[in-house]
This record gives structure tokens, C-alpha cells and sequence, in this order.
């Protein structure tokens, strides 16, 4: 009896064995060859809670259209689109875990991070993967340092120059003070072009105010912006805390033009903001939901269609929308399968990047360098009766 019984369990390891192996073969979460998909399954990682939600919800509604209408159109090369994303509230640590919970779902594409900090806590995962990853609005230069990550938002360096170009360009200011977050490599790596682009441009920084991430009391740096005689205040920071300093500026009779970057895009949704304090603001984005081009037009007529939040309509929105049709366009290029391998994806849709060529929401004829950066003209808008107005 102890013998059969012996032969028996045997016979029932050696199963256990096969099944084991059968299924470590399929395996896809380590992104080497993978069974036979008929879905492409893009991820995307950014803060869906938290004081940064703002942009994390405008690129998921964003990206969640684009994918509605790509898989009513037939997909990609044929086959449809699963799209998810994990919330990291623009934290390090938290988007490197929703980047393992993306890998265990079977994520072959990442579309994103949101925020430049969580990005570049994300960006060596991706490249030891080997998986294609596209941010709609991680602007740190650091953020492409790998040649599998592409942006479709401008770098940091170049919305500096910009900035200092447009101010300068259309004699907005001739002085101008700069409040800047020292700590966020977003605003840090803004704030240096923009001071060495100025000096080229004419323009006289005469205050450089800076702040770190615990900072709530502004009063330091906006009596130094005012007292420097400054016509306009630079602010390359994100929009939670510019609605802070707006107020505060407000409290202490300090009347001057604030400009920022596509940061301070998503102002007017901020909880318990008065938007009559951002009148007259102006900042430099790829998008203005009131431009009058068909492009912008239709976007906007979609995504209201599709009952997203207008608060959210900004352009993070339209970065994510442009974002998931941009990867169609390279996978088509390079004729990706979803039955492909992570590496062999990856490898297939950075050389198509710089291939394509893309008529987006945020930019005409946007194109690719091996490096990352994405070329697109800017807009400026003006935030005019609570909303935002295209400037010539």
C-alpha cells in the first residue's frame, strides 16, 4: 500500500511540474516573449488624488477618448485597446509600485508619468524592461535621458526659452521677477533657461525668489518681487501653489502680471480658488480649449459629448488625447502586434518615432528626435472672465 501510495504522489508532482511550466512559459509580467493577445494593453501612471489630481484626471479622460475612438475605428493595426491607470498622487514611490501593479496587469506600453518628479522615479524600470514608454507632460530634460522614453509636452529647458521669447517678443516686461520652486526639478530646470534666455533677450531678472515644497507662507518672496520694481512675475511652478501665492499677493495689495508655463495650466479647477485672482494671467501651453482651429474644436466637442469634467478640459487633456494617438501612429509604422514581446515592441516604436509625423490637438506636424524631445510650436493664453483666451 505504502508503495502505491509512493507511485502515486509521484505521478502527481510531475503534473504539478508540467502545469508550472506550462505557465511560467506564458508568462508575460517580465516582458520576454509572451502568448498569443489580441489586445494592446497600455498603461499610464499619474495622481488621480491628492493636491496634483488635477492633471492625473485630465490625462486619464484625456487618454480614455483617444482609446474610445481609435477601438471604434478598428483599433490598432487591427486589434483594440485596453487602457488603465494607476494612481500614484504625483509621489516617487507610489508610481514605481502602480508601474508593478501595471506589470502584473500585462502592460506593453506605458503612457506616462504625469509629473516629472514620479516619472524620472519610473524611467530606469522602463528602460531595464526594455518597454516603450510616451509622457503627455513630464517635462524634466531627465526624464528622456533613455532612448525608449519620448515626450509629447515640451522639455523644461525649452519652455523656459520660450517663456523669455514671448515676454520679450511682445514687450510684455522689460523687469521681471521669478518665484521658483529650488526643490522640483520642473521648476528649477525652467527657471535656468528662462534666466540665461532672458539675458540673451534684453529682459532684467531683478528678483529670484526661491521656495521649497513645505513652503505655505509666500510673503518673502512677493514683498521681493514687489519691492524689486519688477512689471511682471515669472512663475514656472505647478498650479496649486501659484493659486497660493495668487492669493496671497491678493491679501497684500500686490497688483502685477503673473506668466507661467504649462504648469499653472489647471489653475481655474483648483478647489476653493477665486478665479477673478488669475485674471489677466497669462502662460505658455500647447492648448486652448476656445482656439478655433477644427483639430481643437472637435476635441472639445468629444470630450464633452463623453461627460468628462470641464474643470479638467486643459491641456494635459489634450497632451494624453495626442499621447494615445501618437503611439497608433508609430505601432502602425512599425506594424507592432499586441502577440509581440515587451522588448520587441519597444525596440519596433522607438525607431518609428522618429519616423511619424502627427496632426495633434497640442501641435501640427509634430515630429521626433532620437533624443526624446518633440518639436510643436507653443500658444499663449490669457485667463480672461475665468477662462482661458488664445493670444496671438
Amino acid at each position: 500500500m505504502k508503495k502505491t501510495f509512493t507511485k502515486v504522489l509521484a505521478v502527481v508532482l510531475a503534473l504539478c511540474m508540467v502545469v508550472v511550466c506550462f505557465s511560467a512559459c506564458g508568462s508575460k509580467k517580465d516582458g520576454g516573449d509572451s502568448t498569443a493577445s489580441d489586445t494592446f494593453k497600455i498603461g499610464s501612471i499619474g495622481p488621480l488624488t491628492g493636491d496634483n489630481a488635477v492633471y492625473g484626471k485630465a490625462v486619464q479622460y484625456g487618454a480614455e477618448l483617444a482609446v474610445k475612438e481609435i477601438n471604434a475605428n478598428g483599433g490598432i493595426n487591427g486589434k483594440q485597446v485596453e487602457f488603465r491607470m494607476g494612481d500614484d498622487e504625483a509621489d516617487a514611490e507610489k508610481s514605481v509600485n502602480a508601474y508593478n501593479d501595471l506589470k502584473d496587469w500585462g502592460m506593453q506600453i506605458l503612457a506616462g508619468t504625469v509629473t516629472t518628479g514620479a516619472c524620472l522615479a519610473v524611467v530606469d524600470k522602463t528602460k531595464a524592461d526594455n518597454m516603450f514608454q510616451l509622457t503627455p507632460s513630464a517635462s524634466g530634460a531627465d526624464v528622456i535621458k533613455n532612448d525608449n522614453v519620448f515626450q509629447v509636452c515640451f522639455t523644461d529647458p525649452n519652455q523656459g526659452i520660450a517663456s523669455a521669447d514671448y515676454i520679450a517678443d511682445n514687450n510684455i516686461a522689460k523687469k521681471v521677477a521669478v518665484i521658483y520652486n529650488s526643490a522640483d526639478a520642473y521648476s528649477t530646470g525652467i527657471y535656468n533657461t528662462f534666466k540665461s534666455e532672458a539675458a540673451v533677450k534684453g529682459l532684467e531678472i531683478v528678483a529670484a525668489e526661491a521656495f521649497t515644497a513645505d513652503t505655505t507662507d509666500f510673503s518673502s518672496q512677493l514683498n521681493a518681487a514687489k519691492n524689486s520694481g519688477a512689471e511682471l512675475v515669472f512663475l514656472p511652478i505647478y498650479a496649486a501653489v501659484a493659486a497660493s501665492i495668487l492669493k496671497q499677493a491678493d491679501t497684500m495689495g500686490f497688483k502685477t502680471t503673473f506668466f507661467g508655463c504649462d504648469g499653472l495650466d489647471g489653475i481655474l479647477s483648483i478647489e476653493n480658488f477665486d478665479a477673478k485672482l488669475a485674471e489677466g494671467t497669462m502662460l505658455l501651453t500647447p492648448f486652448a480649449a476656445d482656439a478655433k482651429d477644427e483639430k481643437t474644436q472637435n476635441f472639445v466637442k468629444a470630450y464633452n459629448e463623453a461627460g468628462y469634467d470641464k474643470a479638467n478640459l486643459n491641456q494635459f487633456a489634450a497632451d494624453a488625447y495626442d499621447m494615445i494617438y501618437v503611439i497608433k501612429a508609430a505601432a502602425e509604422k512599425a506594424n507592432v502586434t499586441p502577440d509581440m514581446s515587451v522588448s520587441d515592441i519597444c525596440n519596433a516604436m522607438k525607431s518609428a518615432m522618429t519616423q511619424i509625423q502627427v496632426d495633434g490637438v497640442t501641435g501640427l506636424q509634430m515630429q521626433w528626435k532620437a533624443t526624446g524631445e518633440v518639436n510643436k510650436a507653443p500658444k499663449a493664453v490669457k485667463i480672461v472672465s475665468g477662462a482661458y483666451v488664445a493670444m496671438d
